[in-house]
């Protein structure tokens, strides 16, 4: 009866509970309810709602938590703005109920609770509890029928009642004081609404199901019997009762024998949809009432769970209850060094520390364009100092080449060890103002990533709240947002010192309790031999950044715009009329109204026209091609080609892109201004971008290192597939031996589409793709596909036992690992899958073997880094995407270097196959020329 898709809440405990079992007899209501309202939620129905419309979103500790969130969110919406008298949520109690005993098969088709949603339930009776809103249920009964009663209950003692669900068979409670309520649309749907919608009364709603029945529920009804029909029937007779009586003698013949010969199915199915409006349910009729030990428990829960957005909600809700803060920690002593003397004094104290915590606040984030304002320091958890060397007009502040050649000394001294919070930007800035700070020892940031690598963030501001319980001073609270946002160097000392102070102050406060979480998860090694050395890599590749050719990207910019307008052209009389390409609304005219094209999928605003959609469509109409194309070229444009001009710092003539370390939760670097990782790499136009790419010194030649097939050669090394090592330890083409193994066929007779296929195979095994993907990839029948991976799997079967052995290892531990140790939280992972994998295993299977790769690379990364340098080498590491390395180098160490990048790549961490690296030189990123 209840929305949905599975089967009720887990958990025989629930069941058990006291407060669930059956009363005496029906609730009474309080003597009267006159001008109240009373709001019922279907619990259920609403989670499995918020199940398929969130988008995923995981808790600092990686568990899933869209549902709790949406939930969350759905009860303050009802709670400040329909304001209920009473507030209760329904729930369907497990085991059977009285109408499995009219029809065992009822609910019988119902799949098991995705495993995903399982785990979040405890947490949804949690929330509820907090907000201290009943939870009403009865063993026996479903949570329609509680609803049902506390309605019937409600429109007897005079008040109004909301059933927050979007079950139809709650339709036959509609009346004067009974409605429900749509909380997607805000929308309350009444008898009116019926009769727009069924042509029919509450009152006939029953038989109106009884006749349609529910495939969902099991509920047979009356075969091909639909909405329309079942309309006519009552229409013309009033009630099933009726027809049946008249033996449908009015009725259209073969509707007459359908609905007769299946009389006793009809009965039943009505018997199914009949609500029991005199559930003995347990109710506990307590105003809502905002409370002081609510408001702390869904505070203390939403920090939790990392729900940052909904607190100012929930504040806002308890806004009238009387705030009685817990004791926080103290805010640290916080200092202004603002003359020479007090500089001095400071640096005698720094001179005797072991360790120093610093930050940078300056004029953009942007570290190689931004500017100093300011620096601050700590020695300690509880004091700080901020030195201003930039401020507002008449505000005291120190030169910055003299605070510069006062703390170079002990910044660059390797002996002091420095921690903070994402301290490659400190290290960016420092450098462009001539400090080059060493002994980097423990960043914030990136120790919560590694325990918390599914985190939606890692700032200062929400580790501080998490673990400390410690409410920061926000950014914006100081410069404002948007057009009137101001520098840093415009804000008053007296504001900018608490805010800056606090920066330098909170990572040594952090420090202890996640270096305590980094030793109990076994991660310690991984963050100070890779993730900590990593960030002078990076920051030496951001400050250094890469040349781009100005005139080489103008000349592709005129090349491309008149291609798009002859594209424009081509699509216009394909179509037979002018329109705007980059309209979706004038396109889903053209495609879905004009053309006649099928709907692939629907949005808010009509039929998708995305990119998916288009190639969907790619082979039914001549002008889906061109629309491809046109798109392509459009981002190229706006992406690269017009906007990398734009990012070129004027100093240095060179772009310095971003590189994070503390974004993808499989272990991968990102990059930002430009984003480098989506530049096309096969296609044309992807090459004459990056052949703007250039080195940033006359002589000097770009070199690329790029690792060969590393993802397939870690899952031959984990899964120590014979076939599959043995083929890479002889370096044959692994596409064309896969092809032969798979086809039947020697390595000689494989043919481009057999290799092809096997290729997309090799990869798509990695990424857990399933039959359909890989059809729709190829174009071939899906039975073709599934032919393909069954023959894949027959000739490399060690390969499926390790990918099971993940999954089983995951579904036990409830995390993955990497090669060196890297762990990924994933749930919802099922128990013997089979080769149809969810999501969750699909990502279980790629962050082994990409975050993996992605383990390796930094490795390289670091060896080859110090390399240069202790060798003192005329190159410099510039670019990384995904697995290859990008470098400038004088062209007279080109061999050097790239026989060092080479030998320290394929060594730099021991397989059971080699490890390939593929190399190449050249004037630009796009002409490069294979190194033998």
């Amino acid at each position: 009866m209840a929305e949905g898709s599975s089967e009720p809440f887990p958990g025989a405990a629930v069941a058990a509970r006291p407060e669930f079992q059956p009363a005496s007899g029906p609730p009474e209501a309080p003597e009267s309810l006159e001008g109240k309202t009373v709001w019922v939620v279907d619990t259920h129905a609403l989670v499995h709602q918020l199940y398929h419309a969130m988008p995923e979103m995981s808790s600092p500790t990686g568990q899933p938590v869209a549902v709790v969130y949406g939930f969350a969110r759905d009860i303050l919406f009802l709670l400040r703005e329909k304001r209920p008298d009473y507030l209760f949520c329904a729930i369907d109690v497990p085991g059977k109920t009285f109408r499995h005993e009219i029809y065992e098969p009822y609910k019988a088709n119902r799949p098991a609770m995705p495993e995903d949603l399982q785990s979040q339930i405890e947490l949804v009776y949690e929330l509820i509890e907090a907000f201290g809103i009943p939870l009403i249920g009865c063993v026996g009964y479903e949570a329609d029928d509680v609803m049902a009663t506390v309605a019937k209950v409600t429109e007897a003692a005079g008040g109004t009642c909301y059933l927050v669900t979007g079950d139809k068979d709650c339709r036959q409670l509609l009346s004067d004081r009974i409605f429900l309520f749509n909380i997607r649309k805000d929308q309350v749907f009444d008898r009116e609404a019926l009769q727009a919608e069924w042509g029919i009364t509450p009152e006939q709603v029953v038989d109106f199901q009884a006749l349609v029945g529910d495939s969902i529920d099991n509920v047979p009804g009356v075969p091909k019997v639909g909405p329309k029909t079942a309309q006519q029937i009552l229409e013309c007779y009033g009630s099933l009762d009726a027809a049946l009586s008249d033996g449908g003698s009015k009725l259209r013949p073969n509707i007459r024998e359908l609905l007769l010969s299946h009389r006793e199915q009809a009965l039943i199915s009505r018997e199914l949809v009949r609500l029991n409006t005199r559930v003995p349910v347990q109710i506990d009729w307590r105003p809502v009432r905002p409370t002081a030990e609510s408001r702390d428990r869904l505070r203390e829960m939403f920090r939790r769970l990392g729900f940052r957005s909904l607190v100012r909600e929930l504040e806002a809700f308890f806004a009238d209850v009387p705030v009685v803060k817990p004791a926080g920690p103290p805010p640290p002593r916080r200092h202004a060094v603002t003359t020479p003397e007090q500089l001095a004094e400071l640096v005698g104290r720094l001179r005797s520390a072991k360790r120093i915590s610093l930050d940078t606040e300056t004029t953009d984030i942007r570290p190689r364009w931004a500017k100093l304002v300011g620096i601050s320091l700590a020695i300690g958890p509880d004091e700080g100092w901020y030195i201003p060397i930039q401020a507002p007009d008449g505000v005291d502040h120190l030169n910055e080449a003299e605070v510069v050649e006062t703390l170079r000394p002990i910044l660059e001294d390797p002996a002091v060890e420095k921690v903070g919070q994402n301290l490659k930007y400190d290290l960016v800035v420092l450098r462009g103002a001539g400090i080059r700070v060493a002994g980097i020892n423990f960043d914030c940031m990136l120790a919560s990533y590694l325990l918390e690598p599914g985190a939606r963030s890692h700032g200062l501001d929400e580790l501080a709240y998490r673990y400390l319980g410690y409410d920061t001073i926000k950014i914006a609270s100081l410069i404002g947002s948007g057009k009137k946002q101001r520098s840093m160097a415009e804000v008053p000392l007296e504001q900018i010192v608490p805010y800056a102070v606090d920066d330098a102050v909170l990572p040594l406060r952090l420090e202890a309790i996640l270096r305590e979480k980094l030793h109990a998860a076994g991660l310690e090694r991984l963050f100070h031999e890779v993730e900590m050395p990593l960030v002078e890599v990076l920051a030496d590749m951001e400050y250094t950044g890469v040349r781009v050719d100005p005139q080489v990207l103008a000349g592709l910019e005129q090349e491309l715009s008149t291609r798009l307008a002859g594209l424009e052209k081509e699509i216009h009389q394909l179509v037979g009329e002018q329109f705007n390409i980059n309209s979706p609304k004038q396109l889903q005219e053209v495609l879905f109204e004009k053309l006649k094209l099928p709907v692939v999928k629907k949005t808010a605003t009509g039929p998708s026209t995305d990119v998916e959609v288009l190639e969907e469509l790619l082979d039914l109409h001549p002008v889906i091609p061109k629309l491809v194309e046109y798109r392509q070229i459009t981002k190229l444009l706006g992406t690269y080609v017009q906007a990398l001009p734009e990012m070129i710092y004027p100093e240095t003539g060179r772009i310095h892109a971003s590189f994070h370390q503390a974004v993808t939760a499989t272990g991968r670097l990102s990059s930002s201004d430009p984003n480098l990782q989506n530049i096309p790499v096969r296609t044309e136009e992807g090459r004459q971008i990056r052949s703007a790419f250039v080195p940033g010194e006359k002589g000097w030649k770009l070199l690329s290192a790029d690792y060969s097939q590393i993802e397939l050669r870690i899952l031959a090394h984990f899964s120590q597939d014979e076939r599959l090592c043995e083929a890479f330890a002889r370096d044959e083409d692994i596409h064309a031996r896969v092809a032969s193994q798979i086809y039947g066929v020697p390595l000689e007779a494989v043919t481009p589409e057999m290799r092809r296929k096997a290729k997309a195979v090799n990869f798509g095994v990695i990424y857990g793709q399933s039959p359909y993907g890989l059809a729709q990839q190829l174009r071939i029948p899906q039975e073709e596909a599934a032919q393909f991976i069954d023959a894949y799997f027959a000739n490399y079967p060690t390969i499926e036992k390790f990918m099971a052995q993940v999954l089983e290892t995951c579904r036990q531990q409830g995390y993955v690992t990497t090669i060196l140790g890297r762990r990924r939280p994933i749930t919802g992972v099922r128990l013997n899958p089979g080769r149809q994998k969810n999501l969750a295993e699909r990502t279980a299977i790629n962050t082994v073997i990409q975050g993996s790769a992605a383990d390796l690379i930094k490795l390289a990364m670091i060896a080859i880094h110090r390399e240069i340098a202790r060798r003192n080498l005329p190159a410099r590491m510039i670019l990384q995407i995904h697995d290859e390395l990008v470098f400038e180098v004088e062209e007279q160490a080109l061999s050097e270097v790239a026989q060092m990048v080479g030998q320290l790549m394929s060594t730099v961490f021991p397989l059971r196959v080699p490890l390939k690296v593929d190399l190449a030189a050249g004037p630009s990123w796009g002409e490069l020329e294979p190194l033998t």
